[in-house]
């Protein structure tokens, strides 16, 4: 899909911005120029990350850099990064009623590494193994969104690990958004609108 192609059809939309925590420096810069030049061409839409290191941080960087009333993150629990949280709205997870968010559970326990301590983790049991849990959720609302008001995204962009695709947290997002007729990008397409 083409840079100008991608802002009209998402023009009003959600956008996901996230992936891999590794990445090399040539990429970082990439990334945060593109958040920027999206912010900047579409600025009636929201830019959504969970507020991990890596990707999800130099895409941040980006779009707050033109407006951070664009950028809103999902955080696993309350204060998570808070000091390179650079969005003004920010939605953690403790603060969200997962007892009635059955479709956030079911499809959190897709997650093969964390399927059996995801219903732990909801029933109120926190440790060192549970937490675990609480990224996946969070990934899962990152998409999905909940019934209490976080509404769902329209599209994703991940920088991927691209000789091992679809692997750990960002591998288990990007299936959730496929599950659910949700378009995903990854770096192969999206850096080349750096040159449109």
């Amino acid at each position: 899909m083409e840079f100008n192609e991608f802002c009209k059809k998402f023009e009003n939309g959600i956008i996901l911005l996230e992936g891999k925590r590794e990445i090399d420096v040539a990429s970082q810069e990439k990334l945060t120029a593109i958040g920027k030049r999206l912010a900047e061409k579409m600025p009636n839409a929201i830019f959504r990350s969970g507020n991990a290191d890596g990707s999800d941080y130099y895409f941040s960087l980006g779009v707050a850099a033109v407006n951070p009333k664009q950028l809103q993150v999902i955080t696993p629990f309350t204060n998570h990064r808070k000091k390179y949280n650079l969005a003004e709205t920010v939605y953690a997870l403790d603060s969200i009623d997962l007892v009635n968010e059955p479709d956030i559970v079911y499809h959190s326990k897709s997650h093969k590494g964390t399927k059996n301590l995801i219903d732990k983790f909801v029933s109120g049991i926190e440790n060192q193994y549970t937490i675990k849990a609480a990224y996946i959720l969070r990934d899962t609302i990152k998409v999905l969104g909940t019934k209490g008001g976080i509404p769902p995204i329209s599209v994703g962009l991940f920088y991927e690990n691209l000789e091992k695709p679809m692997q750990g947290g960002t591998g288990h997002t990007q299936n959730v958004c496929l599950t659910h007729n949700i378009p995903i990008f990854n770096q192969t397409i999206y850096f080349d609108w750096l040159n449109a």
